[in-house]
């Protein structure tokens, strides 16, 4: 029987790549993996791939790509966000909305053109969770989206709304609205957590530390993807739908910080508690030093907030639908991902 052929935009990226691997795997799919990047050292490359150099805003190279390709499904993960204080703010917005908004739109057009049959978007939580000062509790895919009040958490959302529009019953879509990923090679999570031990900032606690929170692992977002593409080509029934992709284990984010930093050997041998009002003043404060000073540093009002909200959400829906199932559990997967960064410290010591 002839394999299925699926394009993954962003296929040499953080997820893309473990896409890649977990189509591969099936021996289901042949895969095109298209990123503006070639495959990089821990990406992983596999023979039975084709990779493709195009550029998603450049929409005649995109189609001939696609066209080329083939795919029956697309998978689009290319997107990109900030953290620090561009998170909270509006520098970068034009940047942010090209790539995560008219780059979908292109691929979007690419895919129809070429006469794929279905579309599998990369969203975010961040659609419905990045509303300021809102609680989210256990919130599920009823709870109306369009109050995003960051750069990022808007820009998916225009997104979304363009690839769920675009469903029809030639062309059928869905969109996965992962938690925050973290795994090995993780260009985000881990680093800015390790960077709290060297700044002896571990002790410090934000709020009163019990809200909870979501967070996903690499592999496991891979998984929901690939359930994803078999439903669209077979039984439909998560056309037109978006789905929360989280790890289904909310946890406070002190309680995963803990855990991160037990792996790499440090406990904290001291707590010290800021209220959040307290907080949110000495945030205002350390914003216009930085302004002042032109150096970043880690506190700001916008981090407050993500640090003192409860956000979690259901993955009823997805498990419903789409058979989800996280195959790896946040204790495991924190010792994976910290060990393989850990690795990678040590291989930047012994060349130093």
């Amino acid at each position: 029987m002839a394999l299925q052929r699926v394009l993954v935009t962003g296929g040499t990226g953080f997820l893309g790549s473990e896409i890649v691997r977990a189509l591969v795997s099936t021996k289901d799919y042949e895969v095109t993996a298209v990123d503006i990047n070639p495959p990089s050292l821990g990406t992983g490359t596999f023979e039975t791939v084709r990779y493709v150099r195009a550029n998603i805003l450049q929409p005649e190279e995109l189609q001939r790509v696609f066209d080329e390709a083939k795919p029956a499904v697309v998978i689009h993960t290319v997107g990109v966000y900030q953290v620090g204080d561009a998170r909270y703010g509006k520098k970068g917005r034009e940047m942010v909305f090209e790539i995560n908004v008219t780059g979908t739109k292109n691929v979007v057009e690419a895919a129809k053109e070429c006469g794929a049959m279905a579309l599998v978007f990369t969203s975010s939580v961040t659609v419905l969770l990045d509303e300021m000062d809102a609680e989210f509790l256990n919130a599920d895919e009823t709870w109306s989206t369009g109050r995003a009040t960051t750069t990022y958490g808007q820009s998916k959302t225009a997104a979304e709304n363009l690839v769920l529009a675009a469903n029809t019953t030639d062309f059928a879509t869905c969109s996965l609205r992962s938690a925050s990923i973290f795994g090995p090679n993780d260009p985000a999570c881990m680093p800015i957590l390790h960077q709290c031990i060297e700044r002896g900032e571990t002790p410090f606690i934000i709020g009163t530390g019990t809200n909870l929170c979501d967070f996903v692992y690499v592999s496991n977002v891979a998984d929901a993807h690939v359930l994803a593409v078999r439903n669209l080509l077979n039984s439909g029934t998560a056309a037109g739908e978006a789905f929360f992709i989280t790890n289904g284990e909310p946890t406070t984010a002190r309680d995963f910080c803990i855990g991160v930093w037990k792996e790499f050997g440090h406990v904290p041998s001291f707590q010290v508690r800021i209220p959040k009002a307290l907080a949110w003043w000495l945030g205002w404060g350390a914003e216009w030093v930085s302004w002042a000073t032109g150096a970043q540093g880690t506190l700001s009002r916008g981090i407050v907030w993500d640090a003192t909200a409860t956000r979690y959400v259901s993955i009823v829906k997805a498990r419903r639908i789409l058979g989800y199932q996280p195959r790896v559990g946040l204790p495991e997967a924190l010792r994976i991902t910290c060990r393989h960064f850990q690795k990678q410290i040590d291989g930047r010591s012994s060349k130093a």
